[in-house]
């Protein structure tokens, strides 16, 4: 049985780790195959939006220890970052669906996409400190920058879990609603997302990436190139056309053209 599990459905296509019995715990086979999935994923450009989601009701417990660090821990943990690098830099938009536990690793992991939509009883554990490990999946990256460097250390010192709907309050996450209410949201942004324009929304998606390693000057510069480049793309062209006959734009049939 695959470990991760790939769905398409117009436009929307759904990566669920699947190691149920592990509770979608990471092994060297699951980052592997959940890599190559996203080089496909970035390939194909049928592909408008990715949910990354986890199987039977848990999100990732994070590593799975029983399991060896093959070939050895740190080429094992090179390949985990790597799995967390192409999640970040995929060039179309993706959302992380939590419910269940994140836990350590997992944790960080659905913090590497661009969105995170929990169940309000979804659980995000910053474990680390507690099996005497340091941080990984990029946490020391995304932790300070969503909810600052106080915040952050507390969350990490302490070992500290928290429901997705303290996720939220914290802002750590975008949004967190009843579990009953989580894939109907979901569905809800990853269609939107689908039909809006890949491009444009695979640009802006880098230049905030890359905000922070900017200065001001250097992001007005990286903006007006984008700019530039886009005013005479088919996507530009239907957004104004759409905006000027007061009519929805259809970036689908214009990506076509």
């Amino acid at each position: 049985m695959s470990t991760v599990l790939l769905d398409r459905a117009e436009g929307v296509v759904t990566l669920t780790l699947n190691r149920p019995e592990r509770r979608n715990g990471i092994t060297r086979e699951l980052v592997d195959e959940a890599i190559a999935a996203l080089h496909a994923v970035a390939a194909d450009h049928r592909d408008r939006v990715l949910v990354l989601t986890g199987a039977a009701g848990a999100f990732c417990s994070g590593m799975d220890l029983a399991e060896p660090l093959s070939p050895d821990p740190l080429t094992f943990m090179r390949r985990v970052g790597e799995f967390c690098r192409v999640l970040h830099e995929l060039p179309i938009p993706t959302i992380a669906k939590v419910r269940g536990g994140a836990i350590g690793f997992g944790a960080n992991l659905a913090l590497c996409a661009d969105l995170v939509l929990a169940a309000e009883d979804a659980v995000f554990g910053e474990v680390f400190a507690a099996r005497g490990i340091g941080l990984d999946g990029a946490g020391s990256w995304t932790l300070p920058r969503l909810i600052g460097p106080q915040k952050a250390k507390e969350l990490a010192f302490f070992g500290a879990k928290v429901t997705g709907a303290q996720a939220h309050e914290l802002g750590l996450i975008n949004r967190a609603v009843p579990d009953a209410e989580l894939d109907k949201l979901v569905e809800d942004w990853a269609t939107r997302l689908a039909a809006g324009p890949r491009r444009a929304l695979s640009v802006i998606k880098a230049e905030l990436n890359q905000s922070y390693e900017r200065s001001f000057a250097a992001a007005i510069e990286v903006e007006a190139i984008a700019q530039a480049q886009a005013f005479s793309s088919p996507e530009a062209k239907e957004g104004v056309q759409a905006f000027l006959q007061k009519r929805e734009p259809d970036f689908r049939a214009a990506e076509q053209n």
